[in-house]
């Protein structure tokens, strides 16, 4: 289950031009990046849900070659809510939940054996932070017993969630109509007694729910590759212009004279050097507030 319903506010401007899932990040969308994981992990049942923009987030399950049912909701029905509305596309049995802003390079396999051998109704995925630091607290053998404010027992060390998990189908059936997979899932099934495990994750992830996080997933993309920059098809850079760490999207244009570096420049926008820390799109330069 992609969950991509969101409204995209702390993104906007850019997510009233583009669904925030389909914001590009490197040479594809987002939500592309998230179904090469899914893939790769061998998913053969891709649901995503659609709210804000879902007509675009429609259109591109349609085109991109990929096996994808759409769950539409006229109303915004939140993380829990969604998939609850989505369990007949889903089928029985426990499901991986991903947000679809959020690049990671999770092994879905070594997820999925992980939360196989454990007795838990949810396995998060998490990034290992010191004790007290971040919404997750784990204690020595593994299990989430801070969750938010909430405690439910002695934590070793703290952690970062990265909105990608397994849900157990016990859990899947208590979810709500409408409401959120933490607040009204998670929490009230650790508040139950429900087991929930952590499962550690090291590398480095993105999450591009803010303008300055969408610009530091799209450098990321970059230093992944060992590229300095990188242009689309029909891209044009004028020849006084040097791009430095940079992304020109598809038929965009680079003109004047001098660097463009740490820009994301969308495809069939223009861009005017020198320019830098900026995403330009279409309809203007949006600023990153570092």
């Amino acid at each position: 289950m992609v969950l991509a319903a969101g409204l995209g506010t702390r993104l906007r401007p850019l997510s009233d031009l583009v669904a925030k899932p389909l914001l590009p990040v490197g040479d594809r969308p987002a939500l592309a990046h998230v179904l090469d994981r899914l893939v790769l992990g061998r998913v053969d049942r891709i649901v995503v849900n659609a709210h804000h923009r879902a007509d675009d987030v429609r259109a591109f399950a349609e085109t991109c070659g990929r096996a994808i049912a759409v769950s539409e909701e006229k109303d915004l029905l939140g993380t829990g809510g969604g998939i609850a509305r989505a369990a007949a596309l889903l089928g029985p049995g426990d499901v991986f939940v991903w947000n679809a802003d959020v690049i990671a390079d999770v092994d879905l396999g070594a997820l999925s054996e992980f939360h196989a051998e454990r007795d838990a109704e949810a396995t998060l995925v998490v990034q290992a932070a010191e004790k007290g630091r971040g919404p997750v607290g784990i204690d020595p053998h593994g299990r989430v017993v801070r969750l938010r404010a909430e405690r439910f027992g002695e934590e070793a060390c703290g952690g970062e969630f990265l909105g990608i998990s397994v849900i157990g189908e016990r859990l899947r059936l208590r979810l709500p109509e409408q409401g959120c997979l933490v607040g009204d899932g998670l929490l009230p099934a650790l508040r139950a007694g429900a087991t929930l495990r952590a499962f550690p994750y090291e590398s480095s992830f993105f999450d591009i729910g803010t303008v300055d996080r969408y610009l530091a997933a799209n450098l990321g993309w970059l230093a992944a590759r060992g590229l300095e920059h990188w242009t689309g098809q029909g891209a044009q850079v004028a020849p006084g212009v040097r791009l430095e760490r940079s992304i020109l999207g598809q038929s965009a244009a680079a003109l004047g004279s001098g660097s463009i570096s740490n820009c994301v420049v969308w495809p069939g926008a223009h861009v005017t050097a020198p320019l830098a820390g900026k995403v330009v799109t279409p309809n203007g330069v949006v600023s990153s507030a570092a």
